[in-house]
Parts: structure tokens; C-alpha cells; sequence
């Protein structure tokens, strides 16, 4: 089998290509993509060549941990049929390129338990499961605070504060330093951070991905408030002592997400409790992905980019 996926040959060096995929073995599916998105996050990192040292990591690579489509070949024993409508977070499936994260695709080999099945209704927003499970994945478990302060109104921001309103939990604030991101809040406040005037938070969640802002940060909790870092830092991180000290701070890093976010997020989405609604602000056809990478990573109104896959062979 052949794909037409996206290719990294080297950092902004980006064309869509033809590939060989690795036959399927017992226990995996074949999927072929409809929508794909574009991570600001990590895959800006692989474009510009800011990635840090990563498992997996080579070049020439197929980026994409956003995909979402239609199971074509699948065994019994995988719990999938040809029809089902899955998201797929990626796959390493071809020959000849690295498949990191390698969602990127028009079709995909990948192990069914890394599969999960989604309501075909959902389109293009389906492949933003991922996502959402990030967003999930921060905020549940144990002795978890709900975000007070959410900083930075991307997708993942937005997401977070969707969460914290239905867990039932107070309305967060949300701060974002582009006036145009301000829009789409939908129950809670969105304003620029110097509009701000509370220095009490017992949980900020930091979705910017902004290696220097823990010291505003930390100015900003209550004494034992807790920081999460849930976005992607391509540089180091560090704080002044002193402060941190006073206000004994606390300092959590969100790892990526479990199938269990994938299934309770799932099933948010699926009782009308997390709309998905409203995050995808660009799309383009899958063979005019050097464009619409360029435009998702340059371009500050766009908010999330889909690559449509459906008309590639």
C-alpha cells in the first residue's frame, strides 16, 4: 500500500509525497483519513528545527497527531469493521520517513488500541479529540484543581475553560495578549493580562507555551497555588527562587494524554457536555499543505488548520 502524506525533509523544507506503508499486522487497522490538523505547538517546533531531542525523532519525518477517518481493513479481533468512523492520533507506518508523531496521511496503519471510535457527524472536528483529551488529561485526577486563570485563548485554552464549565466549577478568567484571540468566549471572561488585577489564584493552567512567564506567574497564585504547565516549552525553564519561596508554589507538568482521556472526552462530547464548535478557523486541501502550514504557524488569526483529505489519492 501507498499513502500521499505530508513529508519534513528537513525544517521548512515541507512537501506532500508519495509513500510506501508497512502491511498491516494481526491486531492492526487501516484508516484512511478525511481531516487531519496542524499543531502550533510541537509541529511548529519540527518546523522551525526548535524541536528539543525527542524519542523517535528523524528526519525525513511525517508530523500530524490529528486525524480523524474511516476504518477500510480491519480483523475480527481489532473490535473495528470496515465503516467505523475512528480518530487516530498518529502512526509509524511508513517506509522510508519517521512517523512523528505521523498523522499526516491519507491512510494510516496503525494498532486498534490506539483507536478510538468517534460519531461520524463530528467532520473536521472530530480530529480535534487530541486535543481535548490534553485539556482533560491537565485538569482530572486526584487533589486537582479546576483552572482559576488559563493563560493563552488558543484551542487548548479555550478547551480548558469548556472543561472547567462542565465540571460545574466557577467560571475561569482567561488572558490573552492579541485582542482579535479575545472572541469566541462563551461563559467566561477573556481580558489582557494587565487588565487583571487578582494575585490570589489557587490554580493557574498555562496554555501560551511561554518559556518566560513563570515569574508572572508565580506573583500571581495564592501562598500553596499550584502552576500547571500544559502547553509544549522548546525552551528551558526557569523562575526566581526568592518569590516562588514566599508564596510556596507548586509547579505541575501536564503529560500528554491516556486512552482514558480519549474515552471521558469522548463521552463528553458525545452527552452535548464539550463542544468542539468553533475552533477550526482555516482549512485547505491536503495538497496545498505548504501553504496551509506556513499560514497555521504565521498567520495570527488562524486558530486551528485542517487539511482536507478526502480528494488525495
Amino acid at each position: 500500500m501507498h499513502a500521499s502524506a505530508v513529508l519534513l525533509s528537513k525544517p521548512r523544507t515541507l512537501s506532500v509525497d508519495t509513500l510506501p506503508l508497512k502491511d498491516p499486522q494481526p491486531g492492526e487497522i487501516v484508516v484512511d483519513i478525511a481531516f487531519s490538523g496542524i499543531s502550533t505547538g510541537t509541529e511548529k517546533l519540527f518546523w522551525t528545527g526548535d524541536m528539543p531531542p525527542f524519542p523517535g525523532m528523524g528526519w525525513p519525518l511525517v508530523p500530524g497527531y490529528e486525524a480523524a477517518g474511516e476504518v477500510v481493513e480491519a480483523g475480527p479481533e481489532t473490535g473495528f469493521r470496515p465503516g467505523d468512523t475512528v480518530f487516530v492520533p498518529g502512526a509509524s507506518c511508513f517506509d522510508g520517513a519517521y512517523g512523528l508523531f505521523g498523522g499526516a496521511s491519507s491512510r494510516l496503519v496503525t494498532e486498534a488500541g490506539r483507536v478510538a471510535r468517534i460519531d461520524s457527524t463530528l467532520g473536521a472536528e472530530g480530529a480535534l479529540l487530541a486535543l481535548a483529551a490534553t485539556a482533560r488529561h491537565a485538569m482530572a485526577g486526584l487533589d486537582k484543581h479546576p483552572p482559576e486563570l488559563i493563560v493563552g485563548h488558543g484551542v487548548l485554552g479555550r478547551l480548558l475553560a469548556r472543561l472547567t464549565l462542565a465540571a460545574g466549577a466557577p467560571a475561569p478568567t482567561v488572558w490573552e495578549i492579541d485582542p482579535a484571540r479575545r472572541a469566541g468566549a462563551d461563559g467566561y471572561e477573556v481580558i489582557a493580562p494587565e487588565d487583571d488585577p487578582r494575585h490570589d489564584y489557587r490554580a493557574i493552567y498555562d496554555a501560551s507555551g511561554n518559556a518566560a512567564i513563570l515569574n508572572d506567574l508565580v506573583r500571581r497564585i495564592s501562598r500553596g497555588g499550584e502552576i500547571v504547565l500544559a502547553g509544549f516549552y522548546a525552551q528551558p525553564l526557569s523562575f526566581a527562587f526568592p518569590p516562588a519561596f514566599m508564596k510556596e508554589a507548586r509547579l505541575r507538568v501536564a503529560a500528554e494524554w491516556t486512552p482514558q482521556d480519549l474515552i471521558a472526552t469522548r463521552a463528553l462530547i458525545e452527552a452535548g457536555a464539550l463542544s468542539l464548535a468553533g475552533l477550526i478557523s482555516h482549512r485547505r486541501a491536503a495538497t496545498e499543505a505548504a501553504d496551509a502550514y506556513r499560514t497555521a504557524f504565521e498567520d495570527a488569526s488562524c486558530l486551528k488548520m485542517i487539511l482536507d483529505w478526502k480528494e488525495t489519492p
